[in-house]
């Protein structure tokens, strides 16, 4: 059965987007770019912008009953690979060994075109008392 991940603000709902979905223990998360609450893209650049985007991959992430320590899987785009050390930073700084599985990938935009960073993952959903 597939259950809907919200949170609020949800800023996915007027493009009919799940923010995330659960499935068995498996939660997959939509792509999270640098959005403040108000839905608008933060100022400060690429770092601020990958900043506020793992914030949101969080935020879902909790909201679905799991974790940036559930990570499984996670696929990165940017707009321009000229920032890849910036994205290994923020990877060092938002997960921990075991580090998930990943993909960075360059593309030629995103859904809005200050958009810099987006990030998608897949994450376990722990049971309680599992490790």
């Amino acid at each position: 059965m597939l259950e809907r991940v919200i949170t609020t603000p949800d800023n996915y709902e007027p493009f009919l987007l799940s923010q995330g979905i659960k499935f068995n223990n498996l939660l997959f998360v939509s792509g999270q770019a640098g959005a403040g609450d108000d839905g608008r893209i933060v100022d400060g650049g690429f770092r601020a912008q990958g900043e506020q985007a793992f914030v949101n991959l969080r935020r879902v992430l909790e909201a679905g009953g799991s974790s940036l320590d559930d990570v499984i899987k996670v696929t990165i785009f940017v707009t321009d690979m000229g920032n890849f050390k910036e994205v290994v930073e923020l990877r060092r700084k938002f997960f921990s060994d075991p580090y998930p599985a990943d993909t960075i990938a360059e593309v030629k935009a995103l859904y809005d075109p200050k958009v810099q960073i987006e990030i998608e993952a897949i994450a376990a959903i722990r049971t309680a008392g599992s490790k």
